[in-house]
Formats: C-alpha cells, sequence, structure tokens
C-alpha cells in the first residue's frame, strides 16, 4: 500500500471522528472526503506535467483542508491546520521530518493564492480551485477565481497557426 492510500486512509478516520463534534459546519464532512480524494488526485497529475514528486504532491492535497475538517470553519483554516496535521503525520509515521514541513507549509499557506510559494504550495493552490470550480463550489474571493483562470489560460493547449 502506497503512502497516499494509507494518509487518506487514516484521514478518513479522522473525518470520521468529527461526526456531530461541530454544530454548524462550513462544508460537509462528505464534500470534505470527497475533495480530499479528487484533489490528490488532481494534484498528482499536476505535479506529474511539471516533473515534481506526484505523490508528495497529492499528499499534500489530501491534507490542505484539515484546518477546516477539524474546526469545521473556513475562515482561517490553513493556518489553523498547520500545527494539527504536523502532529498527524508525525504520528502516521510515512514521512520524514523535511516531508511533514513541507506538507504542512503547502497546508499553511494554500489559502494564500495570490502570493506565489513552493512548487507544492502552488500545486496544492491549483488543485484547490480546480476541484471546487468542477463541482460548482463558488469563488467567494477574487483571488480564488483569479487563481482558476490563471490556470486555466496556463493549461490551454496552443492555437495552430
Amino acid at each position: 500500500m502506497n503512502r497516499i492510500l494509507k494518509l487518506q486512509s487514516a484521514l478518513l478516520r479522522v473525518i470520521e471522528e468529527q461526526e456531530g463534534k461541530v454544530e454548524e459546519r462550513d462544508q460537509s464532512l462528505d464534500w470534505e472526503r470527497v475533495h480530499m480524494a479528487s484533489c490528490a488526485r488532481l494534484g498528482f497529475l499536476m505535479a506529474e506535467e511539471k516533473g515534481q514528486d506526484p505523490e508528495l504532491a497529492a499528499c499534500a492535497c489530501s491534507v490542505h483542508d484539515f484546518g477546516r475538517i477539524l474546526t469545521g470553519k473556513q475562515k482561517g483554516h490553513a493556518e489553523k491546520g498547520y500545527h494539527p496535521v504536523k502532529d498527524f503525520l508525525d504520528k502516521l509515521e510515512l514521512f520524514t521530518k523535511e516531508e511533514i514541513e513541507i506538507i504542512s507549509l503547502a497546508v499553511k499557506n494554500h489559502s494564500r493564492k495570490s502570493k506565489i510559494g513552493s512548487w507544492i504550495e502552488e500545486i496544492v493552490k491549483d488543485a484547490d480551485v480546480v476541484d471546487c470550480y468542477q463541482y460548482g463550489i463558488p469563488f467567494v474571493r477574487d483571488a480564488q477565481q483569479m487563481r482558476y483562470e490563471e490556470y486555466i489560460k496556463r493549461n490551454q493547449p496552443e492555437e495552430e497557426e
């Protein structure tokens, strides 16, 4: 079993544990399950296209909303996910300390859609907006819409003359 599957299996257990803990969630736990898996697949493919580590990208995409999974709230969820996701990843014993920091920083910074970050942060941001778009989740901030439009523009096939 690879690390993506092990990570997602453990994350599904965390999501299950959240049932009933937060009275009113900004996103349903069903959405968190779907978004986790779908973003991971998008991140895997995006990393392959860029010649980056697809497994690490998929893992970062899987846990990018860890803060919202725990708190139930969108506001500040990226920053609030940083320390809890580090602890979660450390307990899994699947990643090196360096990989845990890389993934955790991607979690912390993924809501900063207009700021340029590391290759993995950029993939997480792109996978997040593309996934939300494909499921019809509205963009509530201009930076999300702009990131999505920039991603589409960068990935348009070049027109033949």
